[in-house]
C-alpha cells in the first residue's frame, strides 16, 4: 500500500543554512532516504521549492483565477514529500517518524488511492 508522507514545518525553524546544524540535518536526510529505497520502500520524494514560489488555482464560473502563494494561510507550509510502500498504516508511521522535520514539524501520512485501469 502506498503512503504520501507529507512534510510540514513552520518558516524559520529548523537548522538554517551555513549553520553548524544544516550539514548533519541534511546528511539525515540522505541517510533517510538511502534506508527507504535499501529497504524496498521508496517511490519518489522531492523537497519544494519556498511557498512564495507556489501558486494556487481555481476555476469559478469557467474562469481560471490564480492567487500569488498557498491557498491556506498557516503557520506550518508544505515543504516536501516521500511516497513509501508500506505494508499498513503502522510501518509508514515508523518510516515517517525518521523524517529529520519531525524533530520540528510535522509528517502527515495519507494513504494513497491508486485507481485500477
Amino acid at each position: 500500500m502506498q503512503f504520501m508522507c507529507l512534510i510540514y514545518s513552520a518558516d524559520g525553524t529548523g537548522p538554517k543554512p551555513g549553520t553548524p546544524e544544516f550539514g548533519p540535518y541534511m546528511k539525515a536526510y540522505g541517510d533517510f532516504t538511502e534506508t527507504v529505497r535499501s529497504d524496498g520502500k521508496f517511490v519518489a520524494g522531492d523537497a519544494l521549492q519556498p511557498v512564495a514560489t507556489a501558486t494556487t488555482v481555481s476555476v469559478r464560473n469557467n474562469k481560471t483565477e490564480t492567487m500569488d502563494g498557498p491557498f491556506a494561510e498557516t503557520k506550518e507550509q508544505l515543504g516536501g514529500y516521500y511516497l513509501l510502500d508500506c505494508e499498513d498504516l503502522d510501518e509508514a508511521t515508523k518510516y515517517a517518524a525518521m523524517i529529520p522535520t519531525a524533530t520540528h514539524g510535522r509528517i502527515e501520512i495519507r494513504p494513497v488511492v491508486v485507481w485500477d485501469n
